[in-house]
């Protein structure tokens, strides 16, 4: 089954309060690349951490089908810089992104 393909995203309220607007989507960007290179899992992880000064951190890993871990640095000079765990969970109708803490 095709993952991640139903149209209907959504951010819980963690999300909207903890995240800045371009690291949502940028995260639904690394989602959308994947899905059409590799089979993706109903659960994708992003750990966010801070990377010097200027550096958004983000990795990314999925369990099933295919284990993988992909990390990623933004130079993000002058925007808000995060430490966070974010869980993306497409449960086929609908895919929410929220806080680990939410979960």
């Amino acid at each position: 089954m095709s993952r991640f393909n139903s149209g209907n995203r959504y951010i819980s309220s963690g999300i909207n309060r903890t995240l800045p607007q371009y690291l949502i989507l940028m995260l639904w960007q690394y989602i959308d690349f994947l899905k059409d290179k590799c089979e993706l899992d109903y659960l994708q992880v992003f750990r966010l951490y801070k990377e010097g000064e200027h550096g958004q951190g983000i990795e990314h890993t999925q369990e099933q089908p295919k284990p993988f871990k992909r990390r990623y640095t933004l130079f993000a000079e002058g925007a808000p810089l995060v430490n966070a765990k974010v869980y993306v969970i497409d449960d086929d109708d609908h895919e929410t992104m929220i806080l680990a803490e939410e979960y």
